[in-house]
């Protein structure tokens, strides 16, 4: 069989193991072993162990478990309520307050945990029912909660930037920074979208049921900064070199426990052990991933899988950007059917020479690849945060949650063509700050 062949196969066996759901991480083992047997025999079992273990083996990976857990510690505590809270109030006289607020609430909280599905829950259990009292029709509450939670991976600290950055050996920090404006534009975009939908529905966007006095505006505002602060304090150690993602993710996570419990007196133990478990459970499930991903680069490798992709691809003789809409089309498929951190580390490393060759840069590409993992977050048959809203407000039926999201999805692909006629909307920051990448 041919290379090319053998990649086709591969891929049937391991969409199959998907549908039959199996985990990603034991599926991608799984076909890796298969095809190393049946194509080295038994020999090549003697480097499974090695080649599994060399997926872990990168310092670097020590930020990812840290900044889970310190959006434990936002999501887990009374800061996610505060947070949305101190929006609300200081929102209340402008137009369409609470929807700016619900996704302000959500790109600030994107910032503090790193996830799209913890945005999606912290800010949809105060988000929705404030809506829905407010007379805001099912479809807007629901959809622009869902939509705004996707900013989880774009926003920086992203957990997904980190592991395109891993698998690509680029500078975590400088993909940090390419996330920070085009995640502003893509709020802002959403904001406009929710705003011209709820004029559209006849809604009255200024809302007068609820005044606040400058007192109550500002006495949140103590139990709030301290959390922007750290956020601010690692974005500013990364980008003028004073720590390591490592370094900078576990002083984060030690100063946002520290302050859950001296401004919100959680002296309890029990809060923490939640805090610890569900933070180790998707630390392991994303480090299981990572290894069975390298498991699995090695396996294309070995077959020539990898090679013969990048060479299919680099001899069409089609112009660079019809290359691009067609690598966005393939990642736009396959994130409506894995998630994003499965996606990244299984296509940019075979993608990377591919578009950089073709003249695009690195960082901007990073971008673009997480706003397509942002679209696939709000579509079936995954649709992760479709599920999380609905299990918070369950009476809301999966449709209409779909309905409310896909207007969300035009907005993404807009904003990706924005990036492509401006990429300096992601590169400009990075170089202002860190200088041209070599």
């Amino acid at each position: 069989m041919s290379p090319l062949e053998i990649g086709l196969l591969i891929l049937v066996v391991l969409i199959a193991l998907f549908a039959i759901g199996m985990p990603i991480a034991f599926a991608l083992g799984a076909v890796s072993i298969g095809t190393l047997l049946l194509i080295d025999g038994f020999r090549s079992l003697d480097i499974l162990g090695e080649t599994f273990f060399s997926g872990l083996n990168s310092f670097t990976l020590v930020s990812i478990p840290m900044f889970i857990l310190m959006g434990a510690a936002v999501s887990n505590s009374p800061a996610g309520k505060d947070l949305y809270e101190a929006l609300d109030r200081w929102l209340n006289r402008v137009p369409g307050g609470l929807v700016l607020s619900n996704l302000g609430a959500c790109s600030i909280f994107s910032a503090l945990s790193g996830s799209s599905p913890a945005t999606c829950a912290a800010i949809g259990k105060m988000g929705i029912p404030e809506m829905r009292k407010r007379g805001y029709p099912d479809e807007i509450s629901a959809g622009s909660i869902a939509a705004g939670g996707t900013l989880g991976i774009l926003i920086p600290p992203s957990i997904t930037m980190i592991v395109y950055g891993i698998s690509t050996e680029t500078s975590i920090g400088r993909l940090f920074l390419a996330g920070v404006i085009p995640g502003l534009m893509l709020t802002a975009i959403f904001m406009a979208w929710t705003l011209y939908s709820c004029w559209r529905s006849g809604l009255k966007l200024s809302d007068v049921t609820q005044h606040y006095s400058l007192k109550q505006k500002l006495e949140i505002l103590p139990r709030v900064l301290p959390f922007l602060a750290i956020v601010a304090g690692i974005l500013f150690v990364l980008y003028g070199g004073v720590a390591t993602p490592s370094e900078a993710a576990g002083v984060g996570a030690l100063f946002c426990l520290v302050l859950v419990v001296v401004v919100y007196k959680m002296f309890s133990a029990r809060p923490f052990l939640s805090m610890f478990r569900d933070s180790t459970k998707e630390s392991v499930m994303i480090m299981m991933i990572i290894a069975a991903s390298e498991l699995f680069a090695f396996t294309l490798s070995s077959t020539f899988v990898t090679q013969s992709i990048a060479g299919w691809i680099s001899d069409l003789e089609v112009n660079r950007w019809v290359l691009m809409a067609i690598i966005n089309v393939f990642l736009l498929v396959a994130g409506f059917f894995l998630p994003p951190v499965a996606v990244i580390l299984m296509t940019a490393p075979i993608l990377l020479p591919i578009i950089t060759s073709a003249g695009f840069d690195p960082y901007w590409f990073a971008v673009v690849l997480t706003i397509n993992m942002e679209i696939g977050l709000i579509t079936p048959p995954v649709g992760l945060n479709l599920y999380v809203i609905n299990s918070i407000a369950p009476d809301i039926s999966l449709g209409t949650i779909l309905r409310g999201s896909l207007p969300y999805v035009m907005c993404m692909i807009l904003a990706i063509v924005l990036l492509c006629i401006f990429p300096s909307i992601a590169t400009f920051l990075p170089e202002l700050i860190m200088g041209v990448a070599l």
